[in-house]
């Protein structure tokens, strides 16, 4: 895993430096990981979602990139920022189906769903209440919803996403539980 790491932060170098072919090499370096992120982020959602991992992918490397060379530091870096555009991604598309407007004809993401997503990323929750609701939660705690981001929208595990913060698992741990008891009680107070 570390060679992947420097290679993934020595082709974000070689874009920054607008060398011939780097982003290709770059996509083809992370592709499957994306793919993989993507694809348990999309068994969450709900039944009959047009969009699949595949073009996911394509999406976030196009937001990733479409304004010139990112300046992406390094490979943890690079997949935080991929598992903030998958978001926002996932958010746009629910918003373009009308699925935000006030009633909106959907429920309440419950508690459940929260306590369910530090343990499964394939549970079902409404994207829309989710992003509401971590927007309160990265002022009060970037680390936490850098944790339950990663999580969600990325699918990763505990201890993939300490590699990927830079934090220890058992501080994962408490920012999940953290993210947890905080989400609860802003929803259910």
């Amino acid at each position: 895993m570390a060679d992947q790491s420097h290679q993934v932060t020595r082709l974000l170098e070689a874009v920054r430096a607008n060398e011939a072919g780097a982003a290709d090499r770059l996509f083809r370096e992370v592709y499957d990981e994306l793919h993989t992120m993507a694809a348990a982020r999309m068994r969450s959602e709900r039944p009959g979602h047009i969009l699949q991992p595949t073009a996911l992918v394509s999406e976030v490397y196009l937001r990733l990139f479409n304004a010139g060379p990112p300046s992406l530091d390094n490979r943890r870096h690079f997949f935080a920022a991929a598992a903030e555009a998958m978001r926002r991604i996932l958010v746009e598309d629910a918003r373009s189906k009308g699925r935000l407007k006030r009633g909106g004809g959907r429920d309440p993401i419950g508690f459940e769903a929260i306590a369910d997503l530090a343990g499964d990323p394939g549970t079902p929750l409404d994207l829309l209440a989710l992003d509401e609701v971590l927007k309160g939660l990265e002022s009060e705690s970037p680390r936490a919803a850098e944790a339950i981001k990663l999580r969600c929208f990325a699918g990763l595990t505990n201890s993939q996403i300490a590699e990927v913060s830079g934090a220890s698992e058992r501080t994962v741990y408490g920012d999940l539980a953290f993210a947890r008891a905080w989400l609860h009680d802003r929803l259910y107070s």
